[in-house]
């Protein structure tokens, strides 16, 4: 199983099949990857938004890329005392033509206000980055959020413009 690892995380890219088995079975996937299984304590928004991008993103797109799933897909944020996953992340892609590719997170209600979040962007950007191609990342947060603009700030983004309640962030590549 391929993952990634921060000091107190470890963020797993679920393949095709493991998203199939989220959508069917969620404890089952916890289960299968030998971590103690948990519901998901997620705003009923954000769970709607989570089922959506399963449904019409993950699942084709790691379908269609199988070498690169790892771009296409919810890597599980882990929280390593706990053996739980604390929530979600990851990149809308591989890098465009201008070498940004988008993330996006999401962290269950119990493990909020934690470090959690800027600790799993910090350690995804981190493999990010060492692509050849990749030179920017970004990321969006409504403007209500203000929680989710820290952990962007935390985490060296700087906010590039606002517009229809929507804050667009960007962090460049350095060196």
């Amino acid at each position: 199983m391929y993952f990634i690892e921060s000091i107190r995380l470890r963020l797993i890219p679920l393949t095709t099949q493991q998203l199939q088995l989220h959508a069917s079975d969620y404890l089952g996937l916890q289960k299968s990857l030998g971590l103690s299984p948990r519901p998901m304590k997620m705003e009923e928004e954000f769970q709607l938004e989570f089922d959506d991008a399963l449904a019409n993103y993950w699942l084709p797109e790691t379908a269609a890329n199988v070498a690169n799933y790892q771009w296409f897909t919810n890597w599980l944020i882990v929280e390593k005392e706990s053996n739980s996953v604390a929530g979600g992340i990851g990149v809308a892609g591989m890098p465009n033509d201008n070498g940004e590719t988008e993330m996006g997170y999401g962290l269950d209600e119990d493990f909020r206000g934690k470090g959690i979040a800027t600790e799993a962007v910090e350690c995804l950007m981190k493999w990010v980055f060492k692509h050849p191609a990749a030179h920017a990342l970004t990321a969006q947060t409504p403007v209500r959020l203000p929680l989710s603009q820290r952990v962007l700030i935390k985490a060296g983004f700087s906010q590039v413009k606002e517009e229809n309640g929507i804050i667009l962030w960007r962090k460049a590549k350095v060196g």
